[in-house]
């Protein structure tokens, strides 16, 4: 589900200095029931790989679709510009569980805390950040799936123009809901 940026916006994340010139896009949330003390980020992120074998169909075609499109234009070649991780402090590197740069499905992460991770995606469409993160509640958790699209050129807003609709109303909702669905499977409720 959709919420407003302001609450979002109102979590002490590290992630908004991070990204404070970056435009954030989109917050989707998904409340997971029960899942016990001390869930974190990591457990979302183990999630969250194993539900992407589970995308409907569609969802996996419109992937296999942006990948083709991809190799055909040329869009996802590496580009010189530097990793966000160039941002962060030594303590912030320090702090981070998993190293800058690891793979985490289609993004390479910048950092991984406990309760919040931010990764990457640099083509020649966007550069687009995730901020995760994961925040307990009386009845459980409530996950926060933050997206940033920072224009690379003249074709990043027409391609997310096109795309919006697609993002909008089949691939969160699908992800989230598949994330809930593993959530539901791997922390049952009492």
């Amino acid at each position: 589900m959709r919420v407003e940026p302001a609450e979002f916006l109102s979590l002490g994340l590290e992630a908004h200095a991070l990204l404070r010139d970056v435009p954030l896009r989109d917050v989707s949330i998904v409340d997971l029931p029960g899942g016990g003390s001390g869930r974190t980020i990591a457990d979302i992120r183990r999630l969250l790989n194993e539900a992407r074998r589970r995308h409907p169909l569609h969802v996996r075609a419109l992937g296999a679709l942006r990948r083709f499109l991809g190799r055909t234009f040329g869009w996802d070649g590496q580009t010189a510009a530097p990793s966000y991780a160039s941002r962060l402090t030594d303590d912030q590197r320090a702090r981070s569980i998993s190293p800058s740069g690891s793979v985490d499905g289609p993004l390479r992460l910048v950092y991984e805390f406990p309760n919040e991770a931010v990764g990457e995606i640099r083509n020649a469409t966007v550069h687009a950040f995730v901020c995760m993160t994961l925040r307990p509640r009386a009845s459980g958790y409530r996950f926060y799936f933050a997206v940033y699209v920072a224009n690379v050129s003249r074709l990043t807003p027409l391609y997310m123009a096109i795309i919006e609709p697609f993002r909008r109303f089949l691939v969160y909702p699908a992800l989230l809901g598949n994330l809930r669905t593993a959530w539901v499977a791997a922390y049952p409720e009492g």
